[in-house]
């Protein structure tokens, strides 16, 4: 029998060497070392998504999916919310506290 041999070159997966799997979570201290850059830096979005994020518990995929439309009605921003995980296919409802408020422009 006649085996070919491929000289294919040896590929390294992108993630040798390097830690896999689920991280440890934040420590208090890492949380608002974050929570103060982002007020330093003025990027006032990206700090209502942070905080958002550690109060509703939501998946980084549900969280980015979200809208406006979502915690807000009009230019009034809802107290509770309800959204429905793209993992689990359940409705998980959070409650948006008051320093997400943004003024919202008419």
């Amino acid at each position: 029998m006649l085996y070919l041999e491929h000289n294919k070159p040896h590929r390294i997966p992108w993630n040798k060497g390097k830690l896999t799997g689920q991280k440890p979570p934040l420590k208090l201290n890492e949380v608002w070392a974050i929570r103060i850059r982002l007020q330093i830096s003025n990027k006032i979005r990206d700090l209502a998504l942070f905080n958002l994020a550690l109060d509703s518990k939501l998946r980084s995929c549900d969280l980015v999916k979200l809208k406006v439309s979502d915690v807000a009605h009009g230019t009034h921003m809802a107290k509770r919310s309800t959204v429905m995980q793209m993992k689990t296919k359940r409705p998980v409802q959070f409650v948006v506290p008051n320093r997400h408020v943004i003024h919202f422009r008419n």
